[in-house]
């Protein structure tokens, strides 16, 4: 997006946020004036109902728009004119109630004042770029037009393609002949009284799409988060939304799509047997590889590197639970999945031979479905405890071990290979500056739009480290130091022209990055191209910040 561009998309959002405050007074009056009508008498169902669905929309569309007091005391009425709809409308009789309720809502303009939260701007968490080629369509089906356009044109500013239903039945429609990458849903989008959730499930062509189905809500009540759960929902996201955390969870999503093919070594003397499993295993999409010979596992585990091992119990030689025991020797391994996979039906030999060093047992015969489900899940799930260990929480990268670690694997790899690796190190220009003057806050928004940034801007093969505080780090393998430098100042130049708001208040932030090639420093490992780059970056921080800077031998 050109800058000619991004200057239209902000004063949009800006225009957006501006009509959105001047027809708040026309909102708040009318909802005066139905608490009016409460407070002077008994009011019929349907002007409750009219009240529930206009609280609603507030305290959804408040907070989005910067006004979160606002939001939480919309909620609140909201939930009172719930509980009388649902169970307790004869509290309504209380004529003190009626005059109380009327009293909060004429109170709800007072909140207007106060813009607690940082406005999310389209700008604000980064310039996304979908891979060469990819387009992702996400449907949003939201009835509430003005916060419907809002979220699209944040999520637009990702390179998502957002296409808008105000209506279920035109969604329903659509579906008939064609399908989203993802479906975005108000769970709380009211028809003919049914919330999302149900009138989700009456439709058949929405529910057939197969693609991911993410829900908003302004309510965080379990039944609805059970009800999500049953429609296969991959994320529940509350109202005023986290447009970050929601861009991060669909990243995630995605990402998890175009995972690397999960990787399975098979332990068993019987060939035949494995060389079924290892065929079922590939038919599925994964990688398998046959251990002929029990006393190379270790060697066969470096080489091949599997994120979980099945193994046959019984073995000549060498059994199960030996194999087990060696691997759990080793620390590097020493949270690697075993399953034994053998026709021991014993219970209590089943379960002496897991507390030897096995996660899980599963019995023979076992047909491929049920073997490949029982693997595809357990190194899913090791692959998000890895995830849960080795990144961090706020950004989603490495964290600084994990980076390190992976910097020196891929110059290793880099000299083995003879192909060049780049290191960048980048570091966010006075940044502590942003932490004193808006908060911390504000200050990890900053944080995770650099990574959002890295993340969308670099290729696949690269890999990403927050390396401590306002410090990255990128690996580039396959990169030679002009590239790098490309890459880095493209970033540079993009991060530079974000704009981030705290209470009305405008501000940018820059980078400032060291670079260093594997090629030309031929003898350093991981480690010393890191301190190389760190020495770059330091460069450019003393020479005015904001640049890239490459490093150089003296």
């Amino acid at each position: 997006m050109d800058d000619k561009l991004k200057t239209a998309a902000t004063a949009r959002l800006a225009q957006l946020r501006n009509d959105y405050l001047a027809r708040l007074p026309a909102e708040l009056t009318a909802l005066q004036t139905l608490g009016t009508g409460l407070s002077g008498g008994e009011p019929d169902r349907a002007s409750l109902d009219e009240l529930h669905h206009r609280l609603h929309k507030l305290a959804g569309s408040g907070g989005t728009f910067g006004l979160a007091a606002l939001s939480a005391g919309a909620h609140t009425l909201e939930q009172r004119v719930k509980g009388w709809l649902t169970d307790s409308l004869d509290e309504l009789g209380d004529a003190q109630v009626r005059q109380a309720f009327s009293a909060d809502l004429a109170a709800l303009g007072a909140t207007m004042s106060g813009v607690d939260v940082p406005l999310v701007s389209a700008t604000q968490a980064g310039d996304a770029r979908a891979a060469p080629g990819e387009s992702i369509r996400v449907w949003l089906v939201e009835d509430d037009i003005l916060l419907g356009e809002e979220l699209a044109r944040q999520l637009g500013s990702f390179n998502y393609v957002v296409r808008r239903f105000t209506r279920i039945d035109d969604a329903e429609r659509a579906a008939r002949t064609e399908c989203p990458d993802m479906l975005l849903m108000d769970v709380m989008f009211e028809q003919e009284g049914e919330n999302a959730t149900e009138v989700f499930a009456l439709h058949p062509n929405l529910r057939a799409l197969g693609c991911p189905l993410l829900f908003v809500t302004s309510y965080d009540d379990f039944m609805s988060r059970v009800r999500a759960a049953q429609l296969g929902a991959l994320g529940y996201f509350l109202k005023p939304l986290d447009i970050p955390r929601l861009v991060s969870r669909m990243s995630q999503i995605f990402e998890q799509k175009r995972a690397p093919s999960q990787r399975v070594l098979i332990v068993d003397d019987d060939r035949d047997l494995a060389e079924h499993y290892r065929l079922a295993l590939l038919a599925a999409g994964m990688e398998a590889d046959v251990l002929e010979q029990p006393a190379a596992i270790m060697e066969k585990i470096a080489a091949f590197r599997p994120e979980l091992v099945l193994m046959d119990m019984h073995m000549p030689g060498f059994s199960g639970p030996d194999l087990a025991g060696v691997i759990r020797q080793h620390d590097n391994w020493s949270s690697l999945p075993i399953v034994y996979l053998s026709a021991e039906t014993d219970l209590d030999l089943q379960i002496k031979a897991m507390g030897r060093g096995a996660d899980d047992f599963l019995t023979k015969p076992i047909s491929d479905a049920q073997l490949v489900a029982a693997v595809r899940v357990r190194v899913e799930r090791a692959r998000q405890l890895e995830a849960q260990i080795s990144r961090d929480s706020l950004t989603g990268l490495l964290k600084h071990a994990s980076i390190k670690e992976s910097a020196g694997t891929e110059v290793t790899r880099a000299r083995r290979s003879g192909k060049p690796v780049s290191l960048a190190m980048l570091d966010i220009d006075h940044f502590k500056s942003v932490n004193d003057t808006y908060g911390h806050a504000v200050g990890d928004v900053v944080i995770s739009s650099v990574a959002m940034l890295l993340r969308q801007r670099l290729r696949q093969s690269d890999i990403v480290g927050r390396y401590g505080g306002e410090e990255f780090v990128a690996v580039l393998p396959e990169c030679d130091a002009g590239y790098a430098h490309e890459l880095m100042e493209d970033i540079r130049q993009r991060f530079a022209s974000l704009r981030f708001s705290h209470e009305g208040k405008d501000f940018g932030c820059t980078l400032s990055v060291g670079l260093a090639c594997s090629l030309a420093y031929p003898d350093s490992d991981g480690a010393a191209l890191l301190v190389a780059a760190d020495e770059a970056l330091y460069v450019a921080k003393r020479g005015g910040r904001n640049q890239v800077r490459e490093a150089s031998p003296s």
